[in-house]
């Protein structure tokens, strides 16, 4: 199992560590529902530094993301990010991952912890443009400032006006005395806030500076469970629960990340679904009656016949009702519909609501 460079850090700090994606990682310290409100409300810090970092450059760099990925690559400007899928030659999905244009003919881009391999090989498989590719994952460490809070905090520690950074755009500037830090207003949990690359020797000095520039504002240390549970909040998707090699962006309601004006992996696939519909689809849902929806359960219609399964489920801390995520067959996946969950051989029913949930 790898460590992250906090990985000692966490551990003084009483968390409670659990293998994820080949990592020894926390997955909670007071407890996720402390954690979950602290980020809703106040601000929580994440350690992140799991996911994968690519650097792509090169006059070939441009080329090769178009073709590899759904979005169109150029849509960006120097300083924006975008949110994007590696489809397979299947029309399934690799990865989710996001794209960053750090100037012409350079971008960094950053994957899933339990896809590092497998994307750097798919994308290398294509990569006949020339373009220089480099794997920095094992070098560079992200923490995730999250919560309304969270740019006052943050503020106290760099000279770059984060108010001036759109969602979705970054920079990069010095925080807490360390330079050549990616500052980038992106984040996991719907609650605002900053993301921020740097190098790994820098990881303890960074928390640490975080950690105590928002003392006053409730900052706390959040962990992986937490993280599931505000995403869900706000229905985004988990590669590996929501989104895989075997479900395509139309599918999983990503058509807005999926540009046909130009050409990419397995693009005809999806223009066919575009056009005829699709047979199944991710949906938000929530229980009517009590009930926790977990992964892989079962969804019946009134009669009984599976219909589809849970891919996401939870508790929700803020709406104190079980929703989630799910694949639905047609018809059942309209707003509004009537399915019923599976939860321990008792079917309970749930409607099919519109995501964010909160």
């Amino acid at each position: 199992m790898k460590k992250t460079a906090l990985y000692d850090k966490h551990v003084s700090l009483g968390a409670k560590i659990v293998p994820f994606a080949g990592f020894e990682m926390p997955v909670q310290y007071s407890g996720v529902t402390e954690e979950h409100f602290a980020v809703r409300e106040k601000a929580g810090l994440f350690d992140v530094s799991h996911m994968g970092q690519f650097f792509i450059e090169g006059p070939g760099s441009k080329d090769l993301l178009q073709y590899v990925t759904t979005n169109n690559v150029d849509a960006l400007e120097n300083g924006k990010a975008q949110y994007s899928c590696l489809p397979n030659e299947n029309g399934g999905i690799v990865d989710d991952l996001i794209v960053y244009k750090m100037e012409d003919d350079k971008y960094f881009v950053v994957v899933n912890a339990s896809n590092i391999d497998k994307d750097w090989n798919h994308i290398s498989k294509y990569n006949t443009f020339g373009a220089k590719m480099t794997n920095a994952s094992d070098e560079m460490s992200l923490l995730a400032v999250q919560g309304p809070k969270a740019t006052e905090i943050l503020q106290k520690l760099t000279d770059v006006n984060l108010s001036e950074i759109p969602y979705y755009h970054f920079t990069v500037g010095s925080v807490a005395g360390e330079n050549n830090v990616i500052i980038s207003n992106t984040g996991y949990t719907g609650s605002g806030g900053f993301e921020i690359y740097f190098n790994n020797e820098s990881a303890e000095k960074l928390w640490d500076a975080v950690m105590e520039a928002g003392k006053e504002e409730g900052i706390i240390p959040c962990g992986l469970a937490a993280r599931d549970t505000l995403r869900l909040e706000k229905g985004f998707c988990l590669y590996g629960n929501d989104i895989d090699d075997t479900t395509s962006p139309m599918e999983a309601g990503l058509g807005w990340i999926t540009k046909f004006d130009k050409d990419f992996v397995s693009k005809d696939v999806f223009a066919k679904q575009k056009e005829e519909g699709v047979t199944r689809k991710l949906v938000g849902f929530e229980l009517t009656d009590k009930g926790v929806p977990r992964h892989d359960y079962p969804v019946v219609d009134a009669e009984g016949n599976v219909i589809g399964k849970v891919t996401s489920g939870t508790q929700s801390p803020m709406k104190k009702i079980g929703l989630g995520l799910a694949y639905v067959d047609k018809p059942h996946f309209k707003l509004g519909s009537e399915i019923f969950i599976q939860v321990r051989n008792k079917n309970i029913p749930a409607k099919v609501v519109k995501a964010p949930f909160v």
